[in-house]
């Protein structure tokens, strides 16, 4: 698209604030637990404890309990959405985001083509669909059943199969706070005893990215939802969306009224889970990952529980017995040290209240 005078520039800071009040960083809000999981259209949950960890960054008055209480009643699910991803969502959008992006789902089949050689795959999302609506299976109770029926196939290219062609969510105990539970899998209809939405046009979930994520491009939904083919989506809602560009020339769109305050606008540090989809959900992620620090947030296939001052990625934390471990990428100074560590008593108080934490800073961390 040609580059016309007439939308504003947006310089790396005001993306920075303006993502920041959509994502609940710039301030703590008073929504509850509930709200926020629909308004960020999903925590990322790869592993139990970060969907607590998101919104005790983000909400006012939190507490696990809070999170763990919907789990537990069923109206919020664990399950496998965007970027073929484990997230927390609500009832609702579990069983409309999920049908959204089923053809990234059905596109991640070809990888197991061969494992697969041979495999009426109707046939095993019947089957898998029949055994665990039956009673909730673990992902190996369910390749074992489906390898009686082929058993030339791949064990683990049969339970991407179930897992891909199937609304599969994790049922309780799993997910629930200071509880431990095994990965059992049901369908979404049996353990919200409804049916699920048939596949929405895009259009809405494009309104509601952006007033989670944006301003935005294209390439930063498509990013985020792990789907490709999302410009008509957009250019159907041209007419009811402002644009503006980056400092690299990309076009971006916004919803007319939303937040986007002074790039100027103070910041507060905030303690993030490891996989926050507020790292996650750009094309491009210098609006918070500086360049310099790109990639240093994980390493392998680990990732690290990640530090923002003044809005931006500045280190990485940890829990480490009694103790919480800040290690910044760069100097911090006086105040910005106070600040972190006032924080990080005010993070444990909310996660772990009652509990002796010393906080330390470690060694400036150079991936």
């Amino acid at each position: 698209m040609t580059k016309t005078t007439t939308a504003p520039l947006l310089g790396t800071r005001a993306l920075n604030r303006a993502t920041l009040d959509r994502q609940l960083l710039l301030r703590r809000s008073p929504l509850t637990a509930g709200a926020a999981v629909a308004h960020l259209l999903g925590l990322q949950a790869q592993n139990v404890k970060p969907p607590y960890y998101a919104l005790a960054a983000r909400l006012d008055g939190f507490a696990p309990e809070q999170l763990s209480g919907l789990m537990a009643d069923r109206e919020v699910v664990r399950i496998v959405t965007m970027r073929s991803t484990i997230h927390t969502h609500t009832a609702d959008d579990c069983l409309t985001l999920r049908p959204l992006v089923q053809p990234a789902r059905d596109r991640e089949l070809t990888n197991f083509r061969k494992g697969l050689a041979g495999v009426d795959l109707d046939r095993l999302a019947a089957l898998a669909r029949e055994l665990v609506e039956a009673g909730p299976h673990t992902m190996k109770q369910l390749r074992e059943a489906l390898l009686v029926e082929w058993p030339d196939a791949d064990p683990q290219a049969l339970g991407v199969a179930a897992r891909c062609r199937l609304p599969l969510v994790q049922v309780t105990p799993r997910g629930l706070w200071g509880q431990s539970g095994q990965v059992a899998l049901t369908t979404a209809e049996r353990w919200l005893g409804r049916s699920a939405e048939p596949a929405p046009a895009p259009d809405a979930t494009v309104l509601r990215y952006l007033a989670a994520f944006g301003p935005a491009s294209v390439k930063d939904m498509q990013t985020w939802a792990g789907l490709t083919r999302l410009r008509d989506a957009f250019e159907r809602l041209r007419p009811r969306l402002v644009t503006f560009w980056d400092e690299s020339g990309v076009e971006l769109f916004d919803l007319p009224d939303a937040p986007r305050p002074d790039p100027e606008t103070s910041a507060p540090p905030r303690f993030l889970p490891e996989f926050d989809n507020l790292l996650l959900s750009h094309a491009d992620r210098t609006r918070v990952v500086p360049k310099e620090y790109r990639g240093r947030s994980w390493q392998g296939n680990q990732a690290y529980c990640t530090l923002l001052v003044d809005g931006f990625l500045a280190g990485l934390w940890r829990l480490e017995g009694d103790c919480l471990v800040i290690e910044p990428f760069g100097t911090l100074t006086n105040t910005q040290r106070d600040e972190v560590a006032a924080e990080g008593e005010r993070m444990l108080g909310v996660m772990h209240p009652g509990a002796a934490y010393d906080i330390r800073f470690g060694t400036v961390v150079r991936r």
